[in-house]
């Protein structure tokens, strides 16, 4: 056969140029985005993600793959890894803002600031999680679902911090069954309507009219739930993250200017930039915003 080598030829290109799956993917020996993704799954829930990479390896001290690996998925890798292997309690927040640091418009508006690659970033982030928590203000104005939807993962415990028992039973956190839900109440608050199955009720004592973070953190561990992002909102990861109770803050900035409405973070004033706090950083891209990645561990 004279075409022989042309078609064993045109085979060899259409693997290499295959990004996944099929066939001639298989011959394609580059580590993917969705190999990498669940190498950083399994690492971060290894009891119950159990399909490992065997030839891609992760530790807190960085990782390790055993053939060539995608941009993407390097990429990834490089970003989320810290997160994924770190041993014991983890405590993250994640805000998404414009470049003046709003995150809405003074009427609370805030579809969307961030763009859809953004929000594939928060949903990885929600499912290497046990847990992801919002006050109340964002359970009731936004009326999140705080499910993992745009990635591969399992669903973290949704949670609730209510310390006036204001949020409705009509909210879909309260509603929806899709994944569990810990509602947690000042102590004395009796929560509005009668908990759907899914939802589970605590009461905490108050601190200053709120609930101290440590304190959150601690109730949230003793239920086994030991890695938790705070997902918002502004104030709620202002109060965290002034309390120095996170290890590492996600900040994604979006290439806008509000000019006004509600700042991302807002804590108590300092005198200096001496008295600022400069945490190691690290950026990467996220199609048009860029993530900075802030390592609250470091003085």
């Amino acid at each position: 056969d004279p075409y022989a080598w042309r078609r064993a030829a045109d085979l060899r290109i259409m693997a290499v140029s295959s990004p996944e799956g099929g066939p001639m993917g298989a011959i394609d020996s580059t580590l993917s985005l969705a190999e990498a993704w669940q190498a950083l799954l399994h690492a971060a829930h290894p009891a119950t993600v159990t399909a490992a990479v065997a030839d891609l390896s992760l530790s807190p001290a960085g990782w390790r793959a055993e053939r060539p690996v995608s941009p993407a998925a390097g990429e990834l890798l490089d970003c989320l890894f810290p997160l994924a292997t770190r041993p014991g309690r983890l405590a993250i927040a994640q805000l998404g803002q414009s470049l003046d640091g709003r995150i809405a418009t003074e009427s609370g508006h805030s579809h969307f600031i961030n763009g859809p690659e953004s929000l594939v970033h928060l949903h990885r982030l929600r499912a290497l999680m046990d847990a992801v928590v919002v006050g109340a203000g964002t359970a009731s104005e936004d009326d999140p679902r705080l499910t993992v939807r745009h990635v591969a993962g399992p669903h973290p415990v949704r949670v609730i911090l209510d310390p006036r028992g204001r949020v409705t039973p009509d909210r879909l956190l309260l509603r929806d069954p899709e994944a569990p839900t810990l509602h947690l109440h000042g102590e004395g608050a009796c929560p509005e309507g009668a908990a759907g199955h899914h939802v589970t009720r605590l009461a905490l004592p108050l601190a200053e009219g709120g609930f101290a973070p440590a304190a959150v953190l601690d109730a949230l561990a003793a239920r086994g739930l030991e890695r938790v992002l705070i997902e918002g909102g502004g104030i709620t990861v202002s109060r965290f993250l002034e309390a120095g109770v996170l290890h590492r803050l996600h900040l994604l900035m979006a290439p806008l200017l509000i000019g006004s409405g509600r700042p991302g973070l807002a804590m108590t004033p300092i005198a200096t930039l001496d008295e600022a706090r400069r945490p190691a950083s690290r950026t990467f891209r996220c199609g048009d915003d860029t993530l900075f990645d802030l390592d609250l561990d470091t003085p």
